[in-house]
């Protein structure tokens, strides 16, 4: 297993191009299987979710074409087979993928899903590799509106609480599939004639259970309506990529969207956003670093409340036309409520904060001034991090499962490093931020978990100024 080690208190100075996002590329891969026709995507990250589905795709029987000259197809099995195995302890390793560059490795490649093996959906081996990665939930949206059946198994991923599917199951059940659950081997089954419209008020709005719906109903007879839908910029950019390739959604960026089912949908092309949660990861980093970061092409207008929330830190920042300029911090001061209460900063469905950045947030108030109450609604186990944060000399009080109060340093006292591991991907940033801005050495385990959603982390930073090294 691979660790990082890291030399705390160095500043950085430079520019960063953020990668494509994670969290729609696992939506709009997904998708292609909603054609026979060729689709291509750019800036696809080159992450390990992400190159995990893409072997899925093409096991699956889905052509992959790599457009990009320095991205071929051998090169995918390369880097899982670095990710997967790391040398023993003690060894220096090279990043898994990528190199020693700021840009980040994003990449175009074609898909052309024409001849499916349907027996690989129904064998052991697709069960196997679609549990260990959660994203793969998706593509039984897809499969069931094209093929009418899926398969899908218990989804793996981060272990930061209950992650119910029953937001998927029970909209997939409204537009006619039947579902089966077979204890036994821990996978559901779901099976249809076809497809038909029909009204559904979701009871949550899941960004991933909406992706899912909206892919099944697109190919659907009639009429769906989905009330209390996600609206998130990744899943407006899913809907108005199946709109180009033929299909007929209406009210996207809105929690209503109306679908009218066509017969079959078109070849594309697609360019996945900049990721706004790595954009936010390096925010903090340069706030808690005290360093001068510019972050290049972030597409500012999607980015909705986090600069503003960051704002509410006391973090400035500058817009130069698709640029973001983040200053060095000496200090940084938490605003408070104008009846001067504690400031709360809890994390909400779209336009409100995204759950995947506030363990971002937590860390960088450990250096600010004042005080201030981070409410994680959505996921019980996602605070349980910061007994490391507290080890390395951070003024945290844990109330419960979801709420905790960081009371500011002002950087009059600094973090020591120490030896943690990472539990999943945003808290693994979040301890690698606080690492980066400790005294001394820091040592973080499980650095998979990072590298699942942030492609070749250590080589950007270093090349900027940062003392991390691969073990």
């Amino acid at each position: 297993m691979a660790v990082f080690k890291v030399e705390g208190g160095h500043r950085l100075k430079g520019e960063l191009i953020p990668q494509g996002a994670k969290n729609e590329a696992l939506q709009i891969l997904s998708a292609v299987l909603l054609t026979d026709q060729r689709v291509v995507i750019h800036n696809i990250p080159d992450i390990l979710d992400v190159n995990k589905l893409i072997e899925l795709l093409s096991d699956l029987g889905v052509v992959v074409e790599w457009l990009d000259e320095g991205k071929k197809a051998q090169d995918l099995k390369s880097s899982l087979v670095g990710q997967k195995s790391s040398p023993d302890v003690g060894q220096k390793s090279s990043p898994a993928i990528g190199n020693n560059s700021s840009v980040a490795g994003s990449f175009t490649c074609a898909f052309t899903a024409k001849n499916i093996n349907k027996d690989f959906v129904r064998s052991k081996e697709f069960c196997k590799l679609s549990a260990a990665l959660r994203g793969s939930v998706m593509l039984v949206g897809p499969l069931l509106t094209r093929f009418g059946f899926a398969y899908m198994p218990k989804p793996g991923g981060d272990k930061i609480g209950r992650r119910r599917l029953d937001t998927h199951l029970i909209g997939l059940e409204k537009l006619g599939a039947k579902l089966n659950f077979d204890q036994g081997e821990s996978f559901f089954e779901l099976t249809t004639d076809g497809l038909k419209g029909v009204y559904m008020l979701l009871d949550e709005a899941s960004v991933t259970g909406t992706a899912n719906i909206v892919m099944a109903a697109v190919l659907a007879e009639g009429t769906t309506q989905i009330y209390n839908a996600a609206c998130e910029p990744y899943l407006q950019q899913l809907c108005k990529m199946l709109n180009r390739m033929g299909a007929n959604i209406k009210g996207i960026g809105s929690n209503l969207l109306t679908i009218e089912g066509v017969g079959h949908l078109n070849g594309t092309e697609h360019t996945i956003l900049p990721d706004m949660i790595e954009i936010g990861s390096f925010i903090g980093l340069a706030a808690m670093t005290a360093s001068e970061i510019t972050i290049k092409d972030v597409q500012f207008d999607q980015l909705g409340i986090i600069p503003a929330q960051f704002q509410r830190l006391g973090i400035s920042m500058e817009v130069r036309g698709e640029d973001l300029y983040i200053p060095v911090h000496e200090h940084y001061e938490i605003e408070s409520f104008m009846d001067g209460s504690i400031m709360t900063i809890a994390d909400a469905p779209w336009p409100g904060l995204t759950p995947d950045l506030l363990s971002v947030f937590l860390v960088t108030a450990i250096q600010a001034k004042g005080s201030v109450l981070f409410h994680q609604k959505m996921f019980e186990s996602r605070l349980f991090f910061v007994d490391k944060l507290i080890d390395m000399g951070a003024q945290i009080i844990l109330c419960d499962p979801h709420r905790a109060t960081v009371i500011g340093h002002n950087r009059e006292f600094c973090l020591k490093g120490t030896r943690m591991v990472s539990p999943d991907i945003r808290a693994g940033i979040a301890l690698l931020i606080a690492a980066m801005s400790a005294r001394g050495i820091s040592v973080i385990e499980n650095i998979e978990q990072i590298d699942r959603g942030y492609q070749n982390i250590d080589g950007r930073l270093n090349a900027i100024g940062a003392k991390i090294e691969r073990i």
